[in-house]
């Protein structure tokens, strides 16, 4: 071994990078990548917002104050109270909860279950009129009159709302999942595992979903977006989770006879879906742009 060869035990240690060059990444992957740097630190935000409400509540959300209803945002009441005397941003900070969760959520569930139904409709030929037709059938109702339709048959509540738009919003990631599997079939590689015997089960695991994933990720953070949406609807028409919780389709209920004369109720609950749905979205075309390498090459 050279004099100025390194012993095999510190060649094998990590790299560690000055404080100066990994600012340098940051600083360049958020150039490259501002739709991921803005959306997930606005997602981050939101989250921390959820998590923290206990603490940046100023008030309980449930509790009625018939002396103060209606008052206009001020030093103590930072967003105003409703008709009941409520604290408008207790109440919002609260219902960053409920469109977190449903949307999360449902964007798992609805990855999960519609990759499984895809990979089994695109490698299994025996089952994909089956299972197709039936996506088929799903698609050809709109998501939202779907979610009310099942709502009607259910009571009211976060898990049944989940289940609802879940239902809605599997067979978009089914038919993307289908499609790219027929197209993985018949690439060499495949092929090659194929003949060389790889049983069923390995293949997919090992060759098919790999190269799956990505598409799945950008798609389920619309879904996440459009869940969000889908349940503020339900709760503003009165389909979804009980009016007692605070959410901010309820909030935005509560508040829409009062619309002309005292827009802040609306305002605030509107704002921060729009911010938080416009955050998702963000981020799904920033990782749209970085997993796609036929973006990332006309770049």
């Amino acid at each position: 071994m050279s004099e100025f060869a390194l012993p095999e035990e510190a060649a094998a240690l990590p790299e560690i990078l000055p404080p100066a060059v990994r600012r340098g990444r940051v600083a360049g992957f958020v150039l490259q990548h501002p739709g991921i740097a803005i959306g997930g630190g606005l997602i981050a935000v939101m989250t921390v917002l959820a998590l923290a409400a206990p603490w940046l509540g100023t008030v309980d959300p449930q509790s009625l104050d018939p002396a103060n209803m209606l008052i206009v945002p001020s030093a103590g009441h930072w967003f105003g109270t409703d008709m009941l005397g409520r604290d408008i941003y207790s109440r919002v900070i609260y219902g960053t909860r409920v469109s977190l969760v449903v949307g999360f959520v449902v964007a798992l569930l609805a990855s999960v279950i519609g990759m499984a139904i895809g990979l089994v409709s695109g490698f299994f030929r025996a089952l994909d009129p089956v299972l197709m037709r039936v996506m088929d059938g799903i698609l050809a109702i709109p998501s939202i009159l779907l979610a009310i339709a099942l709502m009607a048959l259910t009571q009211g509540s976060v898990g049944n709302v989940i289940v609802a738009i879940t239902i809605s919003q599997v067979p978009q990631v089914a038919r993307l999942v289908r499609g790219m599997v027929l197209g993985l079939r018949e690439q060499p590689f495949v092929e090659a595992a194929i003949a060389a015997g790889t049983r069923t089960p390995r293949l997919i695991w090992r060759h098919i979903v790999p190269n799956t994933l990505a598409p799945v990720i950008v798609q389920a953070t619309y879904i996440c977006a459009v869940a969000m949406i889908i349940e503020a609807i339900l709760d503003f028409i009165g389909a979804g989770v009980p009016p007692i919780v605070p959410s901010w389709g309820n909030i935005m209920a509560e508040g829409r006879a009062l619309w002309q004369v005292k827009p802040f109720i609306v305002f605030f609950p509107a704002f921060f879906l729009s911010v938080t749905v416009l955050a998702v979205n963000l981020l799904g075309d920033g990782l749209r742009d970085m997993l796609d390498p036929r973006l990332g090459s006309r770049k």
